[in-house]
């Protein structure tokens, strides 16, 4: 599924996620939009007929990036070490460059019970992809001896994914980057042989 936007649509959904990674579905609202990509909220309407609609393309677009990053990281790197230390590179970058202090998906996965169907479809799918990834990592890993599994490889991949995501939380509340660093370095110690 590719989610092809005009370039005003865009923009639209990209103010849009900036609003949800700091605070959620209920940060935000048409009249935020509107004051930031400088049209009226009728026009916003025009491009998004609802809040709903905006925010499930918005994961949307957040789940084909995510996808098309792991395949790249799959292509790039085949190693599933290196795979691992890329990927919360990734968010090393993105928390300490204040590009994104979040996973959009896992600030949204904590207001699950209160979203329309069709957005926690797309978050759930988003956590689906993720945790297949890992856990395939985590298996290819285990198998080359690059990894020290002590559970299934889906139990892994679990456990590697809730860590990260704590590990955000846990920096975004004290304010330091580094907290990130610090626990997924040691995720990382623990699960290389």
């Amino acid at each position: 599924m590719s989610t092809a936007l005009s370039p005003k649509a865009a923009e639209i959904a990209q103010h849009a996620r900036t609003l949800l990674e700091a605070g959620g579905y209920n940060s935000f609202s048409y009249a935020d939009i509107s004051a930031r990509v400088n049209i009226s909220k009728a026009s916003i309407h025009h491009h998004f007929p609802s809040k709903a609609e905006l925010v499930r393309v918005v994961v949307a677009l957040y789940r084909e990036e995510a996808r098309a990053g792991m395949a790249a990281l799959d292509t790039q790197l085949a190693d599933p070490l290196a795979e691992l230390k890329a990927y919360l590179g990734y968010w090393v970058n993105c928390i300490e460059g204040q590009v994104s202090s979040f996973c959009l998906c896992a600030m949204l996965g904590t207001e699950l019970p209160a979203l329309p169907d069709d957005i926690a479809l797309e978050i759930r799918g988003h956590f689906g992809d993720l945790a297949s990834w890992l856990a395939s990592l985590m298996e290819k890993g285990s198998q080359s001896g690059q990894l020290r599994l002590t559970q299934a490889p889906t139990l892994e991949a679990e456990v590697f994914m809730a860590t990260v995501h704590g590990a955000m939380m846990s920096a975004r509340v004290a304010q330091d980057p580094k907290v990130f660093q610090s626990i997924t370095a040691l995720l990382i110690e623990k699960l290389a042989a």
